[in-house]
């Protein structure tokens, strides 16, 4: 065993998980160690509805994420997406459709099938989600979210082929499950500029984790139930020393799975959405209670995939 440890080590990686916890050196651009993010924003009153909570509970939040995806969007609200997103000085974050789920394959509803659920499948598909990709650049987006590693690699050929956008900020979902540091160096070699690391890794393997890697981790400190359901709030400081630089991610427990949601779902998308600000001001209130010294970004920081003036318009 010692001697494979040794091999593992000499490439670079550690050659266990790290349960001594070392302090990470590592910072976003600004010398921030943590960011923080709402996800399954899912539509305009979505994103308006978490402005007006982050004013009521005093957030101050650098990205928020969408689930449904880009293609059940219509045109209005991918620009009022971007629109609201370029004022506020954040980052939206949508995800690349169609995907697996959305496809007749009965594969991703059986038991053993459920990781094949986010994956393109064909080229058809792939073709399709580039095509989704380049639309939301055309309304200024510049974050998507994706779930194949093959899509993955894709987009970055295409970004610098110039098909894309090079300063398009490639966030890896939470649904594509790598969870050891050889893994996740991979899919940052791939083109990934920030991770969301499976919901129930220990601090030793965050902190193993982040000795592999420069990207920001992204982590949920409250999991919905589908992908967890914990919450890990006063777990929050550590996760930042630890893993730094990290988007912490506040979703909610106890709440339904929307996706794909729509206007027969807004209510209780906004009403989600307001509960997740509440939670995080519950969060970061323990982290300030706690470990007051964490830095945190400004709202425009460098590196945020902040969307840009949709072509063809003035506005």
């Amino acid at each position: 065993m010692e001697q494979t440890r040794q091999f593992i080590e000499n490439l670079g990686f550690p050659s266990s998980d790290c349960h001594h916890l070392p302090t990470s050196s590592k910072t976003f651009p600004d010398g921030a160690q943590y960011r923080v993010e709402i996800p399954s924003v899912e539509g305009p009153a979505s994103f308006e509805a978490v402005i007006e909570s982050c004013e009521q509970y005093n957030v101050e939040i650098h990205r928020v994420s969408q689930g449904s995806g880009i293609m059940l969007l219509t045109d209005e609200e991918l620009k009022q997406m971007s629109e609201i997103a370029r004022r506020e000085k954040l980052e939206i974050s949508l995800f690349v459709g169609p995907r697996g789920s959305f496809d007749i394959t009965p594969m991703q509803l059986a038991s053993a099938g459920k990781i094949a659920g986010l994956r393109s499948q064909g080229m058809d598909q792939l073709v399709y989600a580039i095509e989704d990709v380049k639309r939301a650049c055309h309304f200024g987006i510049r974050s998507i979210l994706v779930a194949d590693e093959g899509l993955l690699w894709l987009v970055n050929e295409c970004k610098k082929a110039g098909e894309l956008p090079p300063d398009l900020v490639v966030k890896i979902s939470v649904q594509m499950a790598q969870s050891n540091p050889v893994s996740i160096r991979m899919v940052q070699e791939a083109g990934a500029d920030t991770y969301n690391v499976p919901t129930d890794l220990t601090l030793a393997k965050l902190a193993a984790i982040r000795q592999a890697i420069d990207i920001p981790i992204d982590i949920y400190v409250e999991a919905p139930d589908d992908i967890g359901g914990f919450i890990r709030h006063y777990e929050i400081p550590e996760i930042i020393r630890v893993a730094a630089p990290v988007y912490i991610k506040f979703g909610l427990r106890n709440s339904p799975n929307i996706y794909p949601s729509g206007t027969h779902l807004e209510a209780t998308s906004i009403a989600l959405c307001k509960e997740r600000v509440r939670r995080a001001k519950i969060g970061l209130d323990m982290l300030k209670r706690y470990a007051p010294h964490l830095k945190t970004s400004h709202k425009g920081a460098e590196g945020l995939g902040i969307p840009v003036e949709a072509v063809g318009t003035n506005s």
